[in-house]
């Protein structure tokens, strides 16, 4: 099992950047595909980005590609994404997630466990 916490969310104004952290307790870190998902209010979880167990493979909804980056440091057991270009649609509750699967999956039923989220608001 592992729990994880993310941090670094708060309030940017668009085009500003945001770095959120996520930690994962536990020493079996790099056994899990980690992802990054959002809230939106009124909205369903959509999927933001996912990133391998050895961070190889990374995947991105086309709405961040090209802002957002997702990374990993397995000695910290922590991963980050970071966030540039930022628009006001981009405002949601962030939450990062595990999976333990042989997939690197981009869609939420296949993680095991999800943190309890960080917001985010950008400001126009």
């Amino acid at each position: 099992q592992v729990q994880l916490g993310e941090s670094g969310g708060g309030l940017v104004q668009a085009g500003g950047s945001v770095r959120l952290s996520c930690a994962a307790s536990g020493r079996t870190f790099n056994s899990y595909n980690m992802g990054w998902f959002r809230q939106a209010p009124g909205k369903e979880r959509e999927f933001v980005a996912t990133i391998s167990r050895s961070g190889g493979n990374t995947y991105y909804a086309d709405s961040v590609k090209g802002r957002f980056t997702i990374s990993r440091d397995n000695a910290k057991n922590t991963v980050y994404l970071q966030m540039n270009g930022l628009k006001p649609e981009d405002t949601a509750v962030y939450y990062c997630a595990a999976a333990s699967g042989a997939l690197v999956p981009t869609t939420s039923r296949f993680y095991d466990y999800w943190g309890q989220g960080t917001q985010v608001t950008v400001s126009s």
